[in-house]
This record gives structure tokens, sequence and C-alpha cells, in this order.
């Protein structure tokens, strides 16, 4: 079974750091692009960054302002999302996944193409 397990959340002050970590089970991630995506009570899920399998290239929401950095780690199957300055409006269940090709976006449309999803683990900013 293909999956994803997602750790790393919590609650957290404005202005603190937390890094989420999405290891792969029952798959190697080496042939795989990586997106993170979150989801906050209401709204739709929205794309945040993506890495390509190689880790060379990444893409991120215009709106992170330099706040996320994604990364990974092939040989321990698993992927990073580091955030830092974190403001309340971060607050959001957050989801990594899988797309098969070696490299993927974070649009509408690419969404489609990730194939494993985590379960998701939820980030509450709150003073």
């Amino acid at each position: 079974q293909l999956q994803f397990v997602e750790s790393g959340g919590g609650l957290v002050q404005p202005g603190g750091s937390l890094r989420l970590s999405c290891a792969a089970s029952g798959f190697t991630l080496n042939g795989y692009a990586i997106g993170w995506f979150r989801q906050a009570p209401g709204k739709e899920r929205e794309g945040v960054s993506c890495i390509t399998n190689s880790g060379r290239g990444t893409k991120y929401a215009d709106s992170l302002q330099g706040r996320f950095t994604i990364s990974r780690h092939n040989a321990k199957n698993t992927a990073y999302l580091q955030m830092t300055s974190l403001k309340p409006d971060d607050t959001a269940v957050y989801y990594c996944a899988a797309d098969r090709r070696p490299y993927s976006g974070i649009g509408t449309v690419d969404r489609g193409k990730y194939t494993v999803w985590g379960q998701g683990t939820q980030v509450t900013v709150s003073s």
C-alpha cells in the first residue's frame, strides 16, 4: 500500500517555526515529484510548494513570501516543509503528496496529478 506518514504539526505562536515531515511507505520517493498542500476550514485546498524528484527544482505559492522551504532526503524516503515566521493565516491541515512525474506544480490542474496523499497534519498558529 502506497502511503505517507506525516508528522510535525502542532500549535505554535505567531512568528514561530515548524518543520513538517512526510515519510513514504510502500514505495520509493526518488522517482516522484513531491508537493505540499494545505486546507483551512471552509476553504479549498491550495498548493504550498513542490519539489522535483532530484530536489534541484522547487516552486512556492507567491503568498508565502519566502517563509517556507521544501526539501527532500531520498535516501531517507522523506520530504520536509520548513515553515518560519508563521502567521494565523497559515493555520490549516497540511498534506504532502506524490506525483509520478519528475516535476510537477501546485496549481489546480497539477493537483489532480498527485496520486499518493498523506493523511494530513494540523498546523495551528495562535497566541
